[in-house]
């Protein structure tokens, strides 16, 4: 699968299958995190990959109640390193955050090639989850994402057209608000 069709069908998977991972591709997912790019390579993150039930359910809990992210085989807690990352991203802010977010994203089209699904999990008690997982003060839990097959293959499938926005909407030239040539100004 390339890139762009990976983009076309991710998707939002709320139903998985309680297949395993492969080592092989467990160790895929983990490349695509471990890889990705961050402000000044500092690579200011740190991973948990969650494969007991028990802590699987317990983070689910601690989601608002997301009790269907515990049938995934995986949830993959995507944490910051403030005091490690870039200071200064936009002359003011730390990289942190974004830089995982960035990896995170790369987790998510790189699971889509293997025909995995995932769901973007920001809804959580952060306190809640870091009593869980053992995460250190000054570490922040940024986001987090179940990792598994499909319930159905229908999960894989390229998004409808209609379900994004407009070109225009989303995109200027040259200046905020100046229309692409040949959109209507």
């Amino acid at each position: 699968m390339n890139i762009m069709d990976a983009i076309r069908t991710r998707r939002s998977v709320r139903s998985y299958a309680t297949d395993p991972l492969s080592p092989e591709v467990l160790e895929r997912m983990r490349d695509a995190l471990r890889l990705a790019p961050s402000a000044c390579n500092f690579q200011p993150w740190h991973f948990i990959l969650v494969s007991d039930a028990g802590i699987r359910r317990a983070l689910a809990a601690a989601s608002n109640n997301q009790n269907w992210m515990a049938d995934a085989p995986l949830i993959v807690v995507g944490c910051a390193l403030p005091d490690q990352a870039y200071q200064r991203m936009g002359g003011y802010g730390n990289s942190a955050d974004l830089d995982v977010t960035i990896a995170l994203d790369h987790l998510t089209l790189a699971a889509v090639a293997e025909g995995l699904g995932t769901c973007w999990i920001g809804a959580f008690d952060e306190g809640r989850v870091k009593a869980l997982l053992n995460v250190p003060e000054g570490v922040k839990v940024v986001a987090m994402t179940p990792l598994g097959y499909p319930a159905s293959p229908d999960l894989n499938r390229p998004l409808e057209p209609g379900k994004r926005k407009d070109e225009s909407a989303v995109f200027s030239a040259d200046r905020y608000g100046q229309p692409l040539p040949g959109e209507p100004g």
